[in-house]
């Protein structure tokens, strides 16, 4: 893969690593925190942890340790890593540092894992992006839709510390950032674990270098990704099958990725296209119904208030008046 040096992160190892942003990133990661059992040790001897950390990085003896691995559904089952109190304190003043840089050059259209952006935001642009290319719905708009096969799995470390390296001179923070990335593998060189906060600014990074193609050498002027989901709307049907086998080659050759079959299509926008919960027609939109389906089933094992209140608050952002009726 060939990367050409971009902007410049101007920071500064100590600026990560300094007291004053381990402190900070520990007011940052005790939000909902606090009362973990394991949260509350690291922060009996807070001071002396937090000095501790900073003077192994500071001579470099720092060692990321291992993951606690466990479950969840969501809906389908997903294995989480979870890390140490401590190396979890150190990718928050990683991001902290980081993050502010590169939301500079992400896309506008990218919104997994970003400020003042999210899920009901990217179908929100989904939607004026249909009406847009549909020309008030007067149009056939074409919706090519796909999807990353196993993405986290899949990302090469060499190729995310190319990237990186592309942006930061510094070799203190890449000493640092390849700590990080290689205390996790699922296979050699690869994969990022889903628990880290760093995987996210990671992982957006990785699929910047998409995005970038999409943007600038497919040229397609209504792209929208969210995480490994991406979506791109044309009223031209045979031009997105062209793109389907650039997208193809580029993540093969460029990132080593691949698109899931199952998963890949093109319909048109009226016909009802699924993405990120929600089934999209050209007036409405309606929730998944496997989405439905999990929040009954939520809803039954844990009826508070704030499981319900969460629920009513994600169908008020499409048709669901029965759907909100049952749950109140």
């Amino acid at each position: 893969m060939v990367i050409v040096m971009k902007i410049q992160l101007i920071h500064k190892f100590e600026d990560i690593i300094s007291i004053e942003n381990l402190l900070e990133a520990w007011k940052e990661f005790l939000r909902g925190k606090r009362n973990k059992p394991d949260v509350q040790e690291f922060s009996l001897n807070l001071f002396d942890n937090i000095l501790q950390l900073h003077q192994e990085l500071a001579n470099k003896s720092y060692q990321h340790g291992n993951y606690y691995r466990f479950t969840i559904s969501d809906p389908k089952p997903r294995i989480i890593h979870k890390a140490s109190v401590r190396d979890r304190l150190l990718h928050h003043a990683v991001h902290r540092v980081l993050y502010p840089f590169f939301e500079r050059i992400f896309i506008a259209d990218s919104f997994s894992c970003r400020i003042n952006k999210g899920t009901h935001r990217s179908i929100n642009r989904f939607r004026f992006f249909a009406y847009k290319v549909s020309k008030n719905h007067t149009r056939t708009c074409w919706v090519l839709k796909c999807d990353i096969r196993k993405f986290f799995h899949s990302i090469d470390h060499g190729i995310l510390m190319e990237i990186l390296s592309s942006y930061i001179a510094n070799e203190d923070i890449i000493w640092l950032l390849k700590s990080i990335i290689d205390s996790f593998n699922t296979a050699p060189e690869k994969g990022l674990p889903l628990g880290n906060l760093t995987s996210q600014l990671f992982a957006n990074l990785y699929m910047n270098e998409l995005d970038q193609f999409i943007k600038h050498h497919i040229k397609a002027r209504h792209y929208i990704r969210y995480a490994d989901d991406f979506v791109i709307l044309s009223d031209n049907r045979q031009w997105l099958e062209s793109a389907v086998s650039l997208i193809e080659k580029f993540l093969h050759d460029e990132l080593k990725l691949s698109l899931h079959p199952d998963k890949l299509s093109i319909r048109t926008f009226a016909s009802g296209v699924d993405f990120l919960g929600w089934v999209h027609f050209s007036d409405h939109r309606v929730l998944r119904t496997v989405t439905k389906r999990r929040m009954f089933k939520r809803v039954e094992a844990n009826p508070s208030p704030e499981t319900v209140n969460s629920y009513l608050g994600l169908l008020r952002h499409g048709n669901a008046d029965k759907l909100r009726k049952l749950l109140e």
